[in-house]
Order: C-alpha cells, then structure tokens, then sequence
C-alpha cells in the first residue's frame, strides 16, 4: 500500500480521547469472532505495514503484536472500517489454532445459559501456563 494512502487511511480513523479505536478480530474462514482489541494509531499502521496484526495494550500500555510470546499470530487477510470510521474489523488466518491467552480458539468461549451461569463452548487448545513465560 502506498504511503500517501496509508496516511489517508489513518486521518479517517476515529480514534477516542485516548487515542484508540476497537478491533474485532475475526477468523477470515469461518467468521467466527476471536477476540477484540485496541489500536492506537502505531498498531494500525504496523499492522497494515506487515500483515501481522498488532494492538495497544491497555493495562501495558505498549504496542504488542499478537502471537510475539504464544507463537499464535494472526497473519491479516482483510481489513475493514465499519461506517462511522470508529471501529475496525480484522479477518486473519490464526496461526496455531487459538487466539485467547488463556488458551481457547476464542476470546469468547463461554455462554450463558438460561439459568444465568456460564458455561464452557470451547476445549482449550494450549495450557498457558506451558506457553507463557514467567517473567
């Protein structure tokens, strides 16, 4: 993508006060939702630059590329803005099958049933506590 574009694309994002937009990151096969991020502006332009989805990290507070300590990437597919400009929607390929830190394919592996308790929709694919360094 040309620089002159990616510029452009940037000026339309509406970012909030604190300089971020959500992202909702979906499986570009299935469509099933992963996960929902932040980006600051750096995230999205990283991302767009390498194919690799990147994000603000809230409690961080640091840009970090999904996958930099899991080994689970997203490798970008498709990037859209809703209407407003205030929200993105990344379709990726996940490498490595889970996209959830705590180990799931899915950000959202849990339902509430009728009764108001939450249940399991989803096995774990990885133990984080195998996958995560201590630090």
């Amino acid at each position: 993508m040309k620089k002159t574009n990616l510029g452009k694309l940037v000026k339309m994002l509406k970012f909030d006060e604190k300089g971020l937009v959500p992202a909702v990151v979906q499986d570009y096969k299935d469509g099933k939702v992963l996960m929902v991020a932040y980006m600051n502006e750096e995230a999205f332009l990283e991302t767009v630059k390498t194919g690799k989805a990147h994000f603000y990290s809230r409690s961080r507070k640091k840009l970090w590329m999904k996958g930099e300590e899991s080994g689970n990437i997203q490798i970008v597919k498709e990037i859209l803005l809703d209407c407003d400009n205030d929200c993105v929607l990344i379709k990726v390929e996940q490498v490595g099958g889970a996209s959830c830190h705590t180990g799931y394919r899915s950000c959202f592996f849990r339902k509430i049933t009728k009764d108001g308790k939450l249940k399991l929709v989803e096995r774990k694919i990885f133990d984080p506590e195998k996958v995560y360094s201590r630090k």
